[in-house]
């Protein structure tokens, strides 16, 4: 059952006929409220994670060797890349106006 098959699933307010459990197939019987919403919370969405809101992205050009040397660290350089630039910010702080 998809994501939007669940959703319309919720949706409806009136049924015909109420399903009626027999007790017997647990496999049969109904979701509860809170099962469809843990499932719901469950359903992995596709595409790129969102973000933390906290970055901005930007287009900045660096030297070769100091991209080669970050990235040859392996996964992760762009994070090592900010927190040096972080470390520097800490020793050389903004002048105030």
């Amino acid at each position: 059952m998809s994501r939007k098959d669940v959703i319309t699933a919720l949706k409806v307010k009136e049924r015909e006929a109420p399903y009626v459990w027999d007790g017997q197939d647990e496999d049969e019987r109904p979701a509860t409220p809170e099962e469809l919403a843990h499932g719901l919370a469950l359903v992995r969405k596709r595409g790129r994670p969102a973000g933390s809101g906290v970055k901005e992205q930007v287009a900045i050009r660096l030297d070769k060797d100091i991209l080669e040397a970050f990235r040859a660290q392996g996964q992760g350089w762009q994070t090592r890349i900010n927190q040096a630039l972080r470390r520097y910010l800490a020793e050389h702080p903004p002048a105030q106006s």
